[in-house]
């Protein structure tokens, strides 16, 4: 990165940060709009406070191709002089959602981690680059982005340079996104429920489809085109994900049918099969997603049109799935 767009990216997050710390003292920089005073106390949904939540960072390869690349690919060189593999993943602590299925529910539930200054985090911004990390890709950034922000304005100023990954639930206030224009590379936000019902059901949020809907509208003005690299890899743009649901695969077909209907064909989807009961998931969510389930969704996609579809076939067996244990060192096991 040239020392003007460093700069650039540094008074942008400047910008942002005059626009959003005022709201600290009284949070509403997500549609729960707890109003804690984040400064002082630990409670609210997220039961976060000014400082960030972390549990793990690692080199990840559970993400789409081209963020993560394959774990047997060409390890860096020395010096990270030969080719970067996987996404740099910072895996926060606490949710402003609290999906009662939710696999990273010992992060997101539990808040298994540890509180980390702005200066720490940073240096382990800058730790995974010197690994061979192709991006730096922020798990559940939502409720900690003022501390993120801060930090990524330390790690810019010491040489961070590969792209950053906002990777989110897409429960999110779209005038709080406006103010990562410039700072964020690639959005990645799920859109995992269209109906009010279903989301109140298993995310006590109602309003999430009003809430993610112009968030995610706002994330493709910004970063409309997937742009990849010469390696394959991404440099910029908007993937859209949706986890599907078993016993749910009509509510699946309203968001293909949404995002049809309101962004160009030509926009990242990534449908995933991977979903597996944990935590509280209820009755009719404790078993995993049927192939014929996946199939219809997947079907759908490409009668509607979709021109670039990551898609999960074939995990629909236990041992095929990644299912992370975060009280592990390493909470991934990747296949070979």
């Amino acid at each position: 990165m040239s020392d003007s767009m460093t700069n650039r990216k540094i008074a942008r997050i400047e910008r942002a940060l005059d626009a959003l710390e005022p709201l600290e003292a009284d949070c509403t920089l997500c549609p729960r709009e707890c109003r804690v005073d984040r400064r002082r106390e630990r409670t609210g949904i997220c039961r976060s406070g000014r400082r960030a939540d972390l549990s793990i960072a690692l080199l990840h390869f559970g993400e789409e191709p081209v963020l993560s690349g394959l774990p047997d690919g060409p390890k860096p060189a020395p010096g990270v002089q030969g080719s970067r593999r996987g996404s740099g993943t910072m895996f926060f602590s606490g949710c402003n959602l609290k999906c009662l299925f939710c696999q990273n529910y010992q992060i997101s539930w539990l808040h298994q981690g540890r509180e980390v200054e702005d200066e720490e985090l940073a240096a382990i911004m800058l730790g995974l680059q010197q690994q061979g990390a192709l991006n730096i890709n922020l798990v559940s950034p939502t409720h900690l982005v003022l501390p993120i922000l801060r930090a990524l304005r330390i790690a810019f100023s010491r040489g961070l340079d590969i792209p950053i990954v906002y990777n989110t639930n897409g429960y999110e206030k779209a005038a709080v996104i406006e103010h990562l224009a410039g700072i964020v590379d690639i959005y990645l936000p799920d859109l995992k429920y269209h109906s009010s019902e279903v989301s109140q059901k298993y995310s006590g949020a109602a309003d999430y489809f009003r809430r993610a809907a112009p968030a995610i509208q706002e994330m493709y003005v910004q970063q409309p085109d997937l742009v990849l690299g010469g390696d394959g890899t991404a440099r910029q743009g908007l993937i859209i994900r949706h986890l599907i649901l078993p016993a749910h695969t009509d509510d699946s077909l309203d968001v293909l049918d949404w995002i049809a209907r309101k962004l160009p064909l030509a926009t990242a989807m990534s449908l995933m099969s991977q979903y597996r009961p944990c935590h509280r998931a209820p009755e009719e969510l404790r078993r995993p997603l049927s192939a014929e389930e996946y199939r219809r969704v997947t079907d759908a996609a490409k009668r509607l049109g979709f021109e670039n579809l990551f898609l999960q076939p074939g995990l629909f067996a236990p041992d095929e799935h990644l299912v992370p244990d975060f009280d592990r060192p390493q909470p991934f096991r990747w296949k070979k």
